[in-house]
């Protein structure tokens, strides 16, 4: 049983938790709020931050004898007290996993009842208490949002004696002769009972066998292991067979209670950030997913198959769920699709010493409550956990506090992720678990993590990632954040900053509102400097182009080498923002869009980053590679490269064979730059004799050399 319909709220204070829990509390002049819901999307709570107490009356029938009832808080932001009838039920904590009580004894008393909860999320600022991720005080939510609220459903439903409170299954490993599944529950026992624990997969019986349990918290283990099993695979590599497996606790003939979990068979190893499945390596092409929408309760089914939509249109098989835990919906469809997940823990920037053993807990409730998704591919404990000045114009000051926080040991980096990550392991020994993304390498072991490398935003230009490669090849292992922000299509929120002709416009309220970083337009793309709001959006959108097409294809060309892939940052914005996104808050898209899916595709061909400018006489050479991430062998491949200037062109031709999943260094483009001034383009096409299979275009400009 749902417990829907009628909610109604009242900000909480002493007085309201003295009188507004009990059955016969006037609640006649509270507020109507929704549940599922966000407390700030209701008008009259709009700015408040809480604590707020809700209440929802109504009526049941008792439970049968040998019954127990449960009530069950399936998603609350972030922090609760609960009571049903006056009686207090206990204290939740956490948004993404589910809360339980047993209201047994209460429900026998009468009919009707009333559930009151008072739900707290308090607001962050400096070192965090509250483990919500991005979805509180960051750059990819308006500035003074709060998500408290009850933001999933809130249910009522019966079990025997024995119930399972918690349930985990992991496909350990696999392999086409045998997948062995691990399973663990936890249950919660009336009195001392002797059950037997049965398991199914797709309704067939797998596994029986009894055991004693105890009177409270009990914890089982145990393994099953399937024959000739059909093989989960990314949609890149082979179908994505699916099973279901069904737990039941049967107690006296009874069954007590039952969960179901649905399953891939797969095993996902790493080696250097080299992502395998099932023994076959994959290059990851990957984007961030922030949230689809401000508040979760509002991303519909719709909203992620639409977002998901996007990912298979730009030729993408990774998605990286940035600093949160999505809804469900999205965790199905992803194993469905056969799209890979790095899924980021909601540890987000530096937190407060209290946070750890919650954080630790909270840690093992995400593998109980994702873990049996095959597209999981591996766990981080934290994302970015320092609070170093990240803008362009930081100053030397501002430099040395981000190379000091990199390098330094802090409470963050060297307590808290190392709990976290071994709570991880305890509970999952199927994935690998990241510490912290974001960290770069650091003494004294010089190993760091995946790395954030904004070259070209945040520092130095687009081509400086190629160069860092080559300096420190480590800091390519894995790049999971990199882009440049650009000016959306959507900018009604632009249009109401503007205060007079171009470039009048309140960037104060931009910067504060919606992601404007003023500071680093400034210096790259000070607005002032364009005759008008189109030419400044048109640029923005072209420089991030530029960016992100540079620099994919450097780490395509890198493949394998050291590079195991990369996640771009990001793929749409959850509200209007002038961000790094390639789809704006209505998912229109921008320039971006369609470079990414070029650069994204099976196949392409790559040539070196031309300089911006280029003198006569000097010597130019290029080399050209081509890309196959497809598993077959392309075993005529031809490549003509076009040279052409004003006046003039050449023309270079190379041929060969490209083995599956393999980068090919095709051939060098020598020659002296022409006198002729102007631009210089490199056309190049690569077919097989099936016809065209990429083709790419590159330009400079040859100049005059100053004096």
């Amino acid at each position: 049983m749902e417990l829907g319909g009628r909610w109604v709220a009242t900000e909480a204070n002493d007085d309201v938790r003295r009188f507004g829990i009990g059955l016969d509390s006037d609640d006649s002049s509270w507020l109507e709020v929704e549940v599922p819901g966000h407390w700030q999307q209701t008008p009259e709570f709009a700015n408040s931050d809480g604590p707020l107490m809700y209440r929802h009356r109504f009526e049941s029938a008792p439970p049968a004898e040998g019954r127990r009832r449960w009530i069950t808080f399936d998603g609350v932001f972030y922090q609760a007290d609960a009571w049903l009838d006056g009686a207090y039920l206990g204290d939740p904590e956490g948004y993404f996993f589910p809360h339980s009580f047993d209201v047994t004894q209460l429900a026998r008393i009468g009919e009707e009842h009333v559930l009151a909860v008072e739900v707290a999320c308090s607001p962050q600022h400096g070192a965090r208490s509250n483990i919500t991720g991005v979805l509180q005080s960051s750059d990819v939510v308006p500035t003074g949002w709060n998500p408290g609220g009850l933001w999933r459903s809130v249910r009522m439903y019966d079990t025997g004696p024995v119930r399972i409170d918690r349930l985990r299954v992991l496909c350990r490993d696999a392999d086409v002769r045998r997948a062995h599944v691990r399973i663990t529950a936890q249950l919660d026992s009336l009195a001392p009972h002797e059950i037997v624990v049965r398991t199914r997969r797709d309704g067939q019986v797998v596994d029986e066998h009894t055991s004693a349990v105890a009177t409270g918290r009990n914890e089982l283990e145990w393994t099953i292991d399937i024959r000739d099993p059909d093989l989960w695979w990314p949609r890149e590599l082979g179908d994505q067979p699916l099973t279901v497996l069904t737990v039941e606790i049967e107690v006296d003939g009874e069954r007590s209670d039952e969960r179901m979990r649905r399953i891939g068979l797969r095993q996902i190893e790493w080696n250097n950030w080299i992502c395998s499945v099932n023994g076959e390596r994959l290059f990851l092409r990957g984007t961030n997913l922030t949230p689809i929408t401000v508040g979760l309760a509002d991303t519909t089914d719709e909203l992620i198959e639409r977002d998901l939509d996007h990912v298979l249109a730009l030729g993408l098989n990774t998605i990286r769920v940035r600093g949160h835990i999505s809804r469900r919906c999205l965790y199905d469809r992803a194993d469905e699709l056969g799209l890979l997940i790095l899924q980021d823990f909601p540890l987000e920037r530096t937190h407060a010493r209290s946070v750890r053993s919650r954080a630790v807990d909270q840690a093992t409730a995400t593998v109980d409550s994702l873990g049996h998704h095959p597209s999981i591919a591996s766990w981080t404990a934290h994302n970015e956990p320092t609070n170093a000045d990240r803008s362009a114009n930081a100053g030397w000051r501002g430099r040395l506090r981000r190379v000091a926080a990199q390098q330094l040991p802090s409470w963050n980096k060297s307590v808290l992720d190392r709990w976290v990550k071994r709570s991880f392991e305890r509970a999952d020994d199927s994935r690998t678990t990241v510490a912290h993304s974001g960290v770069l390498p650091h003494l004294p072991q010089l190993d760091g993590t995946d790395s954030h490398l904004w070259f070209g935003w945040r520092h130095g230009d687009a081509s400086g990632l190629a160069k860092q490669a080559k300096l420190l090849p480590s800091t390519v292992r894995f790049v999971s954040e990199f882009g440049s922000d650009s000016v959306p299509e959507s900018t009604p929120f632009i249009d109401e900053a503007a205060k007079g002709s171009w470039p009048d416009v309140d960037w104060d309220a931009l910067e504060a509102d919606h992601g404007y970083q003023r500071a680093i337009f400034d210096e790259l793309l000070p607005p002032d400097t364009f005759p008008s709001f189109d030419e400044w959006r048109h640029t923005t959108q072209l420089y991030q182009s530029h960016v992100l097409k540079v620099q994919i294809e450097t780490l395509r060309r890198l493949k394998y080498r050291p590079t195991g892939g990369f996640c771009f940052s990001h793929l749409a914005d959850a509200m209007p923002a002038i961000s790094s996104s390639v789809l704006d808050h209505e998912r229109i898209p921008k320039d971006a869009y369609e470079t990414v899916r070029l650069a994204c595709a099976p196949v392409i061909v790559v040539a070196d980053q031309l300089p911006d400018w280029i003198n006569p006489g000097d010597a130019l050479s290029v080399d050209v590679h081509l890309v196959n991430d497809r598993r077959v062998a392309i075993d005529d491949a031809s490549v003509s490269a076009v040279v052409s200037w004003a006046g003039g062109s050449t023309t270079f031709r190379f041929g060969g064979p490209v083995q599956p999943d393999e980068v090919a260094k095709v051939g060098t483009l020598d020659m002296v730059v022409p006198d002729t001034l102007g631009e210089l383009a490199i056309e190049i096409v690569a077919s097989d004799p099936t016809g065209a299979l990429a083709h790419n275009r590159y330009t400079t400009a040859v100049t005059i050399p100053p004096e």
